[in-house]
């Protein structure tokens, strides 16, 4: 009996790709797999089939080899699940779930946190910071172990020192291997017998160390640093976890940060606005001077290049922008009064009279 033809049996042409054979192949197994189709031989003998057609035209070398001569030689049989082809289907369906589990051994330990107050100052040019934590630390009576002196770890027989438990069953595509840690050495791969009387088995005791801390130059309030191996310690001589500090950077009465530039209001009597003047104005660790133009208005900027915070992980500052604000007194003595009032009057401007104003003069016409 002559050999059916393999692209017939997965209903495919012969020019077909290799993704149009591979959807071709996976609507017919999940279609005619046995766990669909309970007590049906010919549906069971289908799904061999196909299973040995696409195994075949899946193999470039293979396809080329049945292309030329009608025959495959050295296929290996048509089971789909024998033959080494098993981690074939698990990572066409399920993308590698049927890979063979790693030891885990002993875990990082978790994560932690602090939060440490800087200056504007530290935030713009970066600064050394010591920091003192107190955190689970390894136990220096077992080294991390957690045996007690002169004993050791024993093997889990539940994993068999591997750390994980392999799980397997069955589905509509086949068998399903799933992994999970060891629920009797926690992931481990061992047990102990005889604890350390310290940190009873545990490989890890509270410690207050101080450390540290490079602040790059550039961070901004709000900003998080994340330390390796600076966290907890792993339990039974696990790595440390991770630490991560959270930055806050204390305010800064003189500038208001907007990105890496800075801005300063600076104040000035009306008299300097109007005539002019050279004033001084903070910088982040000096001062500058600065001209204001005569008949400077209220809201003026000026622009201080190169005075306001490093970029962060780049070269250059920001700038600095001053805002001038021109005040103007609400009181005024009596020769300031007058200078003022004849000032007024050689410009022809008018202004309210000595002892009047718009409420008094509304209230007298009411009455």
């Amino acid at each position: 009996m002559a050999s059916p033809d393999l692209y017939a049996v997965l209903g495919v042409d012969h020019s077909v790709s290799p993704d149009e054979l591979k959807k071709a192949y996976r609507r017919l197994a999940r279609e005619l797999h046995p766990d669909a189709n309970p007590e049906n031989p010919e549906a069971e003998s289908r799904f061999k089939d196909v299973s040995q057609a696409y195994e075949i035209l899946s193999d470039p070398d293979r396809r080329a080899h049945y292309d030329r001569f009608g025959a495959d030689v050295g296929g290996g049989g048509g089971d789909p699940f024998g033959s080494g082809s098993v981690q074939d289907i698990f990572d066409m369906f399920f993308g590698g779930m049927g890979a063979r589990p790693q030891r885990r051994g002993p875990q990082p330990g978790p994560d932690a946190e602090i939060s440490i107050d800087i200056s504007l100052d530290d935030a713009a040019f970066g600064a050394s910071h010591e920091v003192t934590v107190t955190l689970p630390g390894r136990c220096a009576s077992c080294e991390g172990s957690g045996c007690a002196p002169g004993t050791s770890p024993v093997t889990c027989v539940e994993c068999a020192g591997m750390g994980e438990v392999r799980r397997v069953r069955n589905s509509i595509l086949g068998q399903m291997v799933t992994s999970a840690a060891c629920s009797r050495c926690q992931g481990a791969g061992s047990r102990i017998d005889t604890p350390c009387d310290d940190c009873r088995g545990e490989g890890r005791r509270q410690a207050t160390s101080t450390f540290t801390v490079q602040i790059p130059a550039g961070v901004e309030d709000g900003s998080t640093m994340r330390i390796a191996e600076r966290g907890p310690a792993g339990q039974r001589g696990g790595p440390n976890g991770r630490l991560y500090v959270h930055l806050r950077v204390e305010p800064d009465e003189r500038f208001e940060r907007v990105g890496d530039d800075l801005h300063h209001e600076a104040h000035v009597a009306f008299t300097q606005a109007v005539l002019g003047a050279t004033i001084e104005v903070p910088t982040l660790r000096a001062t500058a001077t600065l001209d204001i133009e005569p008949g400077s208005a209220n809201g003026t900027v000026h622009r201080l290049k190169h005075e306001g915070v490093e970029h962060l992980h780049g070269r250059g500052r920001g700038d600095l922008y001053v805002h001038v604000v021109v005040d103007v007194p609400t009181e005024l003595d009596e020769t300031s009064s007058d200078l003022l009032r004849q000032l007024a009057a050689h410009r022809g401007e008018a202004v309210t009279e000595v002892g009047t104003h718009r409420f008094a003069r509304h209230r007298g016409a009411k009455r």
